[in-house]
């Protein structure tokens, strides 16, 4: 029709979205999640149990960097590669975030897809406001609710 999706982009959305919600699900479903929230909530106790708790942390943060390599892995071929790739992501990322709801996995996943969709959409029909229709989005989520989409009010 009126947009043009490559065989490429259309891989690369469909790994990020199996690995992104196989992520979910590990934290959200599994046994290994649920010591991760609980260490993160209350590390001590955790580790009262016999769960290693530093372990467990630093084998998070080292799968981080593992889907952090395999998102540039992913851009390369479509981005120019450099050290500062993914710098002017950083505020989208960060809209995206707050739209879906601080400490919603799913709602960050959810709001990051369809973010995209509404901005490539815009680009087609009105690329003047490409730039700015997710801080549109956010501002108005965030009037009308300010826990975010997914978030929970505390």
């Amino acid at each position: 029709g009126f947009m043009f999706l490559p065989t490429y982009r259309g891989w690369v959305v469909a790994v990020s979205i199996l690995v992104c919600f196989g992520t979910w699900f590990v934290i959200e479903r599994t046994k290994l999640g649920a010591y991760l929230r609980a260490a993160t909530e209350n590390p001590v106790l955790v580790q009262a149990f016999g769960i290693n708790v530093p372990v467990m942390i630093t084998a998070t943060y080292g799968f981080g960097v593992a889907l952090a390599g395999l998102a540039g892995v992913l851009a390369a071929p479509i981005y120019q590669v450099n050290p500062l790739m993914g710098s002017h992501l950083i505020i989208v990322v960060f809209a995206v975030v707050v739209i879906g709801g601080m400490g919603s996995i799913l709602g960050a996943v959810l709001t990051g897809f369809m973010l995209g969709i509404l901005e490539g959409f815009t680009k087609v029909f009105y690329p003047e406001a490409s730039n700015i229709v997710i801080f549109v989005v956010m501002a108005v989520v965030l009037l009308i609710k300010p826990a975010g989409l997914f978030g929970r009010e505390k």
